[in-house]
């Protein structure tokens, strides 16, 4: 009722004589909480009392001018209902700016936020607030959390200095005595110093630049004490690091992750994987490959980073080189979503990677990898054993692939563009150990690699027959892993025995 009382007043001031119409604009925000306002008073249908009818006159009639805002679903659900309101007013559709135009509107609003934190904004710390809320928090839009953003940064650099402020202040209070006259004998004798200096160079009367310069080292030194309050007065500045410490506290990546220079990260990453994963040199060129094609910018950059199908007998190294992808890539081995699909082999099961649907149990809750996505939209899924689960899954998996989101049971969308998608699979594997065991009758002319290339093609024909055609064609590399040799076997035991020890 305060509200409804503050806006009378105001439909009087529109018709009094000291304003015209003309120089009044009236801006509602959340403009369909006005729609059916008075209902409660008067029943269900009864709304005499409601705020939208007392606009409707003044609209009309043009007597009054009126900005409104609310969402596109809101006006669809309340504002739509009431058409005779829904007619007086022009809808206007404000879209997403782009990050250019961002940066522009952060720009204006930097001198604000400057005088309100008592900081400094850096033109890196401006750019990289709307490059990592658009790369690392893809569930909200531009400039809201690009503003979010440097509101926070700013807020704990002024808490922070005001910290160090508290801790410089005790520090001189805690001092003894003896430290207070170490520090005033310190100051004559540096007083004496430049006196002695500037008693040497007065002798020169030619030289009085150089009698300037000491009267000016003179008076830095004989005030030590102001320079720790004026560096105190100084403003904090916020820039890149103040920025990623506050997007890695909302996403829950690494500080460390988001400060890196992702060239170098790229151009190390084959040599990173190969300390963890032995014998798989072709896994690690294949993943190392489709991760730069998408990091450099030659895929869409809505789908996921890259889809990746590992086929191979088990216990080859599948799921600890997915493990050293998430620790190398994205900074810790936790940036991990794991999926058996031994857990999905029945239809319905299927739905719970996106929630139940409405009139079932467990609607609301959300799916189990629509969710995990949201939480960590910056992380590895790993759909394990990918074989076993039911084909209908498959489904919801091409959609991924193709669009790079999902739409959950509540109707939220999830963006897939930051996860890296690993499937394993024991498909062909078969194959693969028939290829092995032949390679004792193989002629002098054949080679490994021609007897990997006839296993691949081998493993390639099973997969075609297993999975649809439109799903393979949309995966960036399906790599068959190859069986480790002994000496691969001793190397590997060798290297856990010294991590054990």
């Amino acid at each position: 009722m305060e509200h409804l009382n503050n806006f009378f007043p105001f439909l009087d001031l529109t018709n009094s004589s000291k304003f015209h119409a003309d120089d009044v604009i009236l801006f509602i925000d959340e403009v369909h909480t006005l729609i059916g306002s008075g209902i409660a008073g008067r029943g269900n249908k009864g709304a005499g009392l409601d705020i939208a009818n007392l606009l409707k006159p003044a609209l009309a009639r043009g007597e009054l001018q009126c900005i409104a805002s609310t969402t596109l679903d809101e006006h669809r659900l309340h504002f739509e209902k009431d058409k005779a309101l829904a007619r007086r007013f022009q809808p206007v559709y404000v879209n997403e700016p782009s990050q250019e135009d961002a940066v522009k509107i952060l720009l204006g609003l930097r001198e604000k936020y400057e005088t309100y934190h008592k900081c400094k904004y850096t033109l890196e710390g401006i750019n990289a607030a709307v490059y990592l809320s658009v790369r690392y928090i893809p569930d909200r839009h531009l400039p809201d959390k690009a503003i979010d953003l440097i509101d926070e940064a700013g807020s704990r650099a002024r808490m922070e200095s005001f910290k160090k402020k508290k801790e410089e202040q005790c520090s001189i209070i805690l001092k003894s005595p003896d430290e207070y006259w170490q520090e005033i004998r310190a100051v004559q004798a540096m007083h004496e110093v430049a006196l002695t200096n500037r008693l040497k160079y007065s002798l020169n009367e030619n030289d009085q630049e150089n009698e300037v310069n000491v009267e000016v080292l003179d008076d830095s030194k004989t005030s030590p004490t102001t320079t720790p309050s004026a560096s105190a007065d100084e403003p904090s500045v916020v820039g890149l690091e103040e920025i990623a410490r506050v997007t890695s506290l909302w996403s829950g990546i690494p500080v460390q992750q988001l400060t890196a220079d992702e060239r170098k990260l790229l151009v190390g990453l084959d040599d990173e994987l190969r300390k963890r994963v032995i014998g798989q040199d072709d896994a690690v060129v294949a993943i190392s490959r489709a991760v730069k094609r998408s990091r450099t910018g030659m895929s869409d950059p809505d789908r996921p980073i890259a889809t990746l199908l590992f086929c191979g007998p088990t216990g080859v190294g599948k799921t600890e080189l997915t493990k050293a992808l998430a620790s190398t890539y994205f900074g810790s081995e936790s940036a991990m979503v794991r999926l058996d699909m031994s857990e999905y082999m029945e239809r319905h099961a299927v739905s719970k990677l996106i929630g139940s649907p409405p009139g079932y149990m467990g609607f609301g809750e959300g799916g189990t990898l629509t969710e995990a996505v949201r939480r960590k939209p910056f992380t590895v899924v790993l759909f394990d054993e990918i074989e076993k689960a039911h084909p209908d899954i498959f489904n919801i998996l091409l959609q991924v692939f193709e669009d790079g989101h999902l739409t959950d049971s509540q109707g939220r969308r999830v963006s897939f563009k930051n996860t890296l998608i690993v499937m394993t699979s024991n498909v062909g594997s078969t194959s693969i150990s028939k290829g092995t065991m032949s390679m004792g009758f193989q002629t002098q002319n054949d080679t490994e690699e021609n007897t990997y290339a006839v296993i691949k093609s081998l493993v390639m024909e099973e997969l075609k027959a297993f999975f649809r055609p439109e799903l393979l064609n949309r995966m960036d590399e399906v790599v068959v892993f190859r069986p480790l040799e002994k000496t691969q076997v001793c190397y590997f035991i060798l290297g856990c025995l010294v991590i054990i020890m």
